[in-house]
């Protein structure tokens, strides 16, 4: 059977307005002193040869969906784990997190499963959730509807930065498992699932966190860069981190994809399903020697 393509710009989200925006923002940020305006994480030296790296996320519109199937809790952990990777493609250890629970009208039971959602994974990660805020806006939000948004704060030793302007062609690109769709694509996903549902697992399965692959990449190899593949699919994100002149080139048949995947391939594009999802590979890492590790790609020259 045949079903129509979608893509996420007919679903209501364009990447490359996203882009544009960080480019029409970039002078007035980086006018505030602020380097590296566009990677996960913001950096600010502490004067002692440290520097604290910062990064701020949100759910999106997974919120509706785990709203409906009640599983909001999930959508909590998605934000910590979130916010974490993103700082620990820096390098840092993360310290601390916050969060911002908007509606047009709070239930305590849904701000408590987001909040108790989050906790889970900042104890998991030895992160100190310090505090918050926690909003009605009737008028800005649908009734019903809510918003959940956070940030994490960690601090790297200037000489274990990771921000890869060491990575060369011929470095390899290790890929770490996603948990299935995690937490970036879902307008487009709703709009598929008004066609045909799917209840699998891997759907709504939360963020996973990386922090403990990152530790343990780092003790053994010569990590120069950090991806984490969100919005924009593993080449979008990987190019975020590659010098000038380099490429990332993927082997897509190197891995097995959930089976998320291959349902959401009967109403997407190959072209777009790399865009816009991470199609089973949540975090990478490139070394210029892999050892055992999965590789499921290159640097190479542009």
């Amino acid at each position: 059977m045949t079903h129509e393509r979608r893509t996420y710009a007919s679903a209501g989200v364009s990447i490359d307005k996203a882009d544009a925006v960080v480019s029409r923002l970039r002078e007035a940020v980086e006018s505030t002193g602020a380097t590296g305006f566009g990677a996960f994480a913001g950096l600010h030296p502490l004067g002692d040869g440290r520097l604290l790296a910062a990064s701020t996320d949100g759910v999106g519109t997974k919120l509706i969906l785990a709203r409906e199937r009640g599983a909001l809790r999930v959508c909590g952990a998605d934000l910590a784990a979130h916010c974490i990777n993103d700082v620990a493609t820096s390098g840092a250890e993360p310290l601390l997190f916050l969060d911002y629970v908007a509606a047009s009208e709070i239930d305590l039971e849904q701000v408590a499963e987001l909040v108790e959602g989050a906790a889970e994974v900042c104890r998991e990660a030895g992160v100190a959730l310090v505090g918050g805020e926690t909003a009605e806006l009737p008028g800005i939000y649908r009734e019903g509807e809510l918003d959940f948004a956070g940030t994490c704060v960690g601090v790297v030793e200037r000489g274990c930065l990771i921000d890869g302007s060491r990575i060369e062609a011929g470095d390899a690109v290790i890929g770490l498992p996603s948990a299935g769709v995690h937490a970036n694509g879902f307008t487009l996903v709703r709009k598929i699932l008004e066609e045909e549902d799917y209840d699998g697992d891997d759907l709504l399965a939360p963020t996973r966190l990386y922090l403990s692959d990152v530790r343990r990449l780092r003790a053994s190899l010569d990590v120069r860069g950090l991806a984490h593949v969100t919005g924009g699919g593993i080449v979008g994100n990987l190019s975020r981190i590659l010098p000038d002149g380099l490429r990332p080139e993927i082997d897509w048949d190197a891995w097995e994809r959930p089976p998320v995947f291959r349902w959401l391939a009967q109403y997407v594009e190959e072209d777009e399903l790399r865009r816009v999802f991470n199609l089973g590979i949540g975090y990478c890492a490139i070394v210029p020697d892999p050892g055992e590790e999965r590789v499921i790609g290159r640097i190479v020259t542009a």
